[in-house]
């Protein structure tokens, strides 16, 4: 053990030992040996490096994304993986990741019905916004859009037009973002019909969905344009095991081919439908040119059928933009007060010829 300190220069270690305790208490009213530390300021400013709070001060948690207050349940339209829906899903994601805000997923196998009911179930759950398909059409969904916006919920649309609800509450953010559906449904009748070289008279396959009242509309361009160009039409109605599932219409469309093995031209008025339809010709016992198929969306296996021949053309209506816009249109509604978006996002024809440029994206799921 050391000396013991005493005298002078005991005193002279205390008198040290009390000018370091000054100091440190200083430096620490201080902020740390700089300028005055303020609360409130934010760090990320011109001038260099990271800004530190106080001792005594929470250090400030990373900025929450813009939207992140707004909580919305968005409805895909179809099965999980199905080629349609899930490019819907994937811009819906998306924008849910982009903006932070909440989102909640409805799948409903392109079933009107159940579009309607899971629309109950999710008014009761009282987000801030709801993004609906307009397949069950204006009558069925009026009641429930009301019922939803005086619980000060926002809705809004997307692939299939719910034209009256739209007019009546554009001003408070139900928009649409989708296919003009009976200008869609002429334009891929029109492209089909100059690029297949059909004549008057020649006959015609549309499998489509005339008896749903909104969607219906654009089976019935397609049909509208067939016949004002002379040709014959034999219609089929999608069922609904089709509509939600169309691997189980192989046999359903090779029935229709031998019906009537004179069909010059196929339109498959669904996505998932076009899709298959090199399964379905495969399985008719036809070869890539022997009948000449159009339809709806472009995806990964619409690419595929189109390289090989089976496919003609599609109407390409850009469903990641359906699935992303929306939930934009609900969180500028729900944030500043905007008024509903009205965005056409079918216009253009894919084939053979400018299928390249969007296959990539097509395989990522994003076209």
């Amino acid at each position: 053990m050391g000396k013991p300190i005493t005298g002078g220069k005991k005193m002279k270690k205390i008198l040290i030992l009390f000018l370091a305790v000054a100091l440190v208490l200083t430096m620490v009213a201080c902020g740390g040996g700089g300028a005055p530390a303020t609360g409130g300021t934010e760090s990320g400013g011109g001038g260099g490096g990271d800004t530190a709070a106080a001792p005594d001060q929470p250090v400030a948690a990373p900025e929450d994304k813009h939207f992140s207050n707004v909580s919305i349940v968005f409805f895909p339209g179809g099965s999980e993986g199905d080629s349609f829906a899930t490019v819907v899903y994937n811009g819906a994601v998306a924008a849910a990741n982009d903006l932070g805000c909440k989102v909640d997923y409805m799948w409903s196998g392109w079933q009107p019905d159940k579009m309607v009911s899971q629309f109950k179930d999710a008014i009761a759950m009282k987000p801030t916004g709801i993004a609906i398909m307009g397949h069950p059409g204006d009558d069925a969904f009026a009641p429930l859009v009301d019922e939803a916006k005086a619980a000060g919920i926002i809705v809004t649309s997307q692939n299939s037009g719910l034209p009256t609800i739209e007019e009546k509450f554009k001003a408070e953010g139900f928009g649409y973002v989708g296919q003009e559906l009976y200008p869609s449904g002429e334009m891929l009748a029109k492209a089909a019909i100059l690029r297949s070289g059909v004549q008057a008279g020649d006959t015609a396959i549309v499998w489509g969905l005339l008896g749903q009242e909104g969607r219906g509309q654009r089976t019935k361009g397609v049909v509208d344009a067939f016949e004002a160009f002379g040709l014959k039409v034999v219609y089929y109605e999608i069922s609904d095991q089709v509509n939600a599932d169309a691997a189980q219409g192989t046999s359903v469309f090779t029935g229709f081919m031998a019906a009537n093995p004179e069909a010059k031209i196929v339109v498959t008025d669904h996505g998932a439908l076009t899709s298959t339809i090199g399964t379905y010709l495969s399985a008719a016992g036809k070869q890539p040119g022997d009948v000449y198929a159009a339809g709806f969306d472009l995806s990964a296996a619409s690419v595929e059928a189109i390289n090989s021949g089976y496919l003609g053309c599609i109407l390409d209506q850009q469903p990641w933009l359906q699935g992303y816009l929306p939930i934009l249109q609900i969180c500028l509604s729900a944030t500043y007060g905007f008024s509903g978006l009205h965005i056409d996002t079918g216009a253009s024809i894919i084939d053979k010829n400018n299928i390249d440029m969007v296959a990539p994206l097509a395989q990522k799921g994003i076209r």
